[in-house]
């Protein structure tokens, strides 16, 4: 029973790789939100390349669901 509590944790852990992935998308918005006021020109430039990282970044925390359905659905079923 112990096995099935060590795995909620693991998941748990696992999603929360999707903290970092929010903090990291909301400082690539402010940055480019300053690009853009600095260099009005280039905002066609900045939001490509910061929709860009942000889809980069944004496969960390589908990563981490993903580890956490396999950890939580999955896994159990080969314990026992």
């Amino acid at each position: 029973m112990t096995d099935y509590g060590l795995i909620a944790i693991a998941a748990g852990i696992a999603v929360c790789a999707g903290l970092g992935t929010g903090i990291g998308e909301g400082i690539a918005a402010s940055k480019a939100v300053e690009a853009v006021g600095r260099n009005p020109e280039a905002e066609g430039k900045i939001r490509t390349m910061m929709i860009l990282g942000i889809a980069l970044s944004e496969t960390v925390a589908i990563y981490g669901l993903l580890i956490s359905f396999l950890l939580m659905f999955v896994f159990p079923s080969f314990i026992g």
